[in-house]
């Protein structure tokens, strides 16, 4: 499952995006400097889109951290979606590509073979995710999971839940069902490369 991503873009474009959909993003924390980052890496801070509660047709941009530690110490960074509501502390992950690694087409290749997945015709999307405050790390997000798309399956047996673009603003009000929203893409939503 996804343990890398990459977000290239700055906050300008995000905060454009979101206004052609009619969101409004504010910045409870003061407006971020994002650096463009070809890898986010699990513990690493990025950018989320949090509820803002009692408010509809807004988010709240901050930077947490990548992953919370789980009961036996090792990082939660993706969190199973099925059966849940997650009836609170939604977000919304920015990103404009993720990457999956398979085992290596090449024999002789020691190190696994890593593929990059885009969204055709769109310069960033956003994955379902849900954020914690924990004691040992303050508060940080994971990433929610689902049974493979048809562009992901031949990668990967899970996926991250990537949200079309119309499901952005519902994902951020708590009222509306999760279950609803958390659907696979269709076939060749996604471009997929070999990068490594």
């Amino acid at each position: 499952m996804c343990n890398d991503y990459r977000l290239t873009v700055d906050v300008a474009s995000i905060v454009g995006d979101f206004a052609d959909l009619k969101i409004k993003i504010r910045f409870g924390e003061g407006t971020p400097n994002l650096q463009a980052r070809e890898d986010i890496k699990i513990t690493d801070v990025a950018p989320i889109i949090r509820t803002i509660e009692g408010v509809g047709g807004e988010g709240d941009m901050v930077q947490r951290r990548w992953s919370w530690p789980g009961p036996n110490k090792r990082p939660v960074y993706n969190f199973r979606s099925e059966g849940r509501e997650f009836s609170s502390n939604r977000c919304l992950i920015v990103a404009d590509g993720f990457y999956e690694f398979t085992d290596p087409i090449d024999p002789n290749k020691k190190r696994k073979d890593k593929w990059l997945f885009t969204k055709n015709d769109e310069p960033i999307f956003c994955i379902a995710g849900i954020w914690r405050d924990t004691p040992e790390v303050g508060e940080a997000f994971t990433m929610l999971t689902m049974e493979p798309g048809p562009d992901i399956a031949p990668y990967h047996d899970r996926q991250i839940v990537i949200l079309d673009r119309s499901a952005w603003a519902d994902w951020l009000d708590p009222s509306v069902s999760a279950k609803s929203l958390i659907k696979a893409l269709p076939l060749s939503t996604l471009q997929v490369e070999q990068v490594g």
